[in-house]
Formats: C-alpha cells, sequence, structure tokens
C-alpha cells in the first residue's frame, strides 16, 4: 500500500489551481515550508502573502482579499489556524458568509513531538459550531486533492483538516466525491466503522483482526464532517446491526458528535464512540506512539466492536 503526504498534495494543488484561476491567492503564517504552501509562492510570488506568526491578521486579510473578488487559501497549523483565528473567522469569515478557505495543518496529532501546544484535538468542534462553514477531513492525499477541487466549487467559507504524516492511498484517482457523503472502504459486516482521516487504515487493520475471530466489519471513510449526507450514512448502514465510530479528535464535538446528530430521528441502532477523552496531547518519539497511547488503534477499534458483538449485536 502506497504512502503519500497530504500536506505535499495541498501545497502541489494550490499550484495547479492556481494556474487555472488567477483569483486564488495564498497566505501564510510563517509555516510555509511546513504546510507546502510554499511551493505556491515558489510559483507565484505575486500572489502569495506572508503573514508572520499572527494568524488572526491572516484570516482578516484573507475575508479582505474575498471581498474583492479573490479565492484566499489561507494555512497554519491546524491548532492555530483555528484556535488563534478564532474571533476572525466567526466574525469576519462566517457571518458575511465570505469566500475563504482555511487548512489546517499537522492536523490532530501528527506533530508527535511539540505537545500539546501544537495538537489540534478541537479544531472540527470549532470549526463545525459555526454557522456556514464545511468542514473536511480527507483520508489521504488523493481526497485532499478531490476535497480541495470541490472546496473550489463552495461560494463560502471551507476548512481542510491534513495530516502532517505520509498516510496509505486508500482511493483512487478517478473515484469521485461528493460533499457530504461517506464511502466503502469495506463493506462486508453486519456492524459499520464510521472513521476519517489516519482511523480509516486503522480501521481497516481492526476489521482483519477480527475477520480472524468470525466477526464481520464494515469500514466506511467520512471525509466530510459538515455538512453531513444522512441518506449517505444511512444508506452506509443498511444491514447494520449496530456502528462505532473513531477519530484523531476529541470526542467532544468531533465526528461522532456529528453523525450522531446527523442521524437523531432516523436510526436507533446500538453505537459507541471512539476519540482522545477529555483531555490535551502529549509528546512522543513517534506518531504510531502517540495513538497507541490515546488509544486510537486497532486494538481499541476491535473491542469497542466486539463489545456490541457480546451483547448479541451483530449476530
Amino acid at each position: 500500500m502506497q504512502n503519500l503526504n497530504q500536506r505535499k498534495a495541498y501545497g502541489e494543488m494550490l499550484v495547479k489551481m492556481g494556474a487555472e484561476n488567477e483569483k486564488i491567492v495564498v497566505l501564510e503564517a510563517d509555516l510555509g515550508k511546513s504546510t507546502m504552501s510554499i511551493l505556491f509562492q515558489d510559483r507565484y510570488p505575486q500572489r502569495y502573502f506572508e503573514m508572520g506568526i499572527a494568524e488572526a491578521s491572516m484570516i482578516s486579510t484573507a475575508a479582505g482579499l474575498a471581498l474583492t473578488g479573490k479565492i484566499p487559501f489561507a494555512s497554519s497549523f491546524a491548532v492555530f489556524a483555528t484556535g488563534r483565528a478564532y474571533d476572525q473567522i466567526r466574525t469576519s469569515v462566517c457571518i458575511p458568509h465570505l469566500n475563504v478557505k482555511i487548512c489546517g495543518s499537522s492536523a490532530g496529532l501528527s506533530d508527535f513531538g511539540d505537545g500539546s501546544t501544537h495538537q489540534s484535538i478541537d479544531d472540527i468542534t470549532l470549526m463545525r459550531v459555526l454557522p456556514n462553514m464545511n468542514v473536511f477531513s480527507p483520508v489521504d492525499a488523493l481526497e485532499t486533492e478531490k476535497i480541495m477541487e470541490a472546496m473550489m466549487k463552495i461560494e463560502g467559507p471551507c476548512y481542510l483538516r491534513v495530516n502532517r504524516n505520509d498516510l496509505p492511498i486508500l482511493t483512487e484517482r478517478g473515484q469521485p466525491f461528493a460533499v457530504g457523503d461517506v464511502y466503502p472502504v469495506k463493506k462486508d459486516g453486519d456492524i459499520t466503522l464510521f472513521a476519517t482521516g489516519v482511523m480509516v487504515s486503522v480501521g481497516l487493520s481492526a476489521a482483519a483482526m477480527l475477520a480472524e475471530e468470525g466477526i464481520s466489519l464494515s469500514v466506511f471513510n467520512v471525509p466530510t464532517i459538515k455538512p453531513l449526507n444522512v441518506v449517505s450514512l444511512l444508506s452506509a448502514l443498511e444491514g447494520s446491526r449496530a456502528f462505532v465510530t473513531a477519530e484523531e479528535h476529541s470526542m467532544t464535538g468531533g465526528m461522532g458528535s456529528a453523525i450522531l446528530e446527523a442521524l437523531s430521528g432516523h436510526c436507533t441502532l446500538p453505537s459507541k464512540l471512539l476519540g482522545i477523552k477529555d483531555q490535551f496531547g502529549t509528546s512522543a518519539q513517534g506518531y504510531r506512539e502517540l495513538l497507541d497511547h490515546y488509544g486510537l488503534n486497532a486494538a481499541a477499534i476491535a473491542e469497542a466492536v466486539r463489545t456490541l458483538h457480546e451483547r448479541g449485536i451483530g449476530q
């Protein structure tokens, strides 16, 4: 299974789209070499704005550029792009419904070495609570490109959450993408897993583990956190007797919460949510070490499925 980097895909896609649309401008908060927006600077320096370590000013400037008809992409680490600039995103972008695209790079725990100050365990919650904001969490580099193309067609605020590390390619280049839909990666189980980002590949490992025990698990990729297509969710649950959600984010207000809210009144299936419990991140020597520490691994997903299975669900 090939691994590619979402950050590189983001930078390269900015260049590609920038060649096709001169209205695209890019803003950066002193992290262009990490977010890979520097690739756009190298090609189109007159349309690239280095704002320094000033995320609030970056978003305010992006809003001003949007008012002139430009299509600004503003990027920084996810924890800073959403947290430091929250008031500007709320007041200057979402309330007036401006066409600003925000990329939160090194999302979740993927910046494993820098600890809690640089790890975004709350960015999905912050962004999806804002009216008019669209929120995306791609599973791989190819889906990052597809989501960016979809974001260009949306006339309004968008937030894109990308991982710092290389991730397995689980989609195909020609595979269509529709905002709000969920996509099967493995569909043959009595219990369904909804996962986003890195947790999709982790979920596949859990499914393989459970298969050896005679337990079948379907795995669905959830690339759109907001808006969610209820019809797509219900279709994914056809034949299922329960579902589990898994995300590299706080369980409070994250993808799991969004799915439960979307299904409220439509679905009464038993469920279990997996994510980061009420705690901050920490530093580690490696990414997988940190995922294991927070129970974001195949063993934890498998145990959640077993719990439902042992209750007579999915048999």
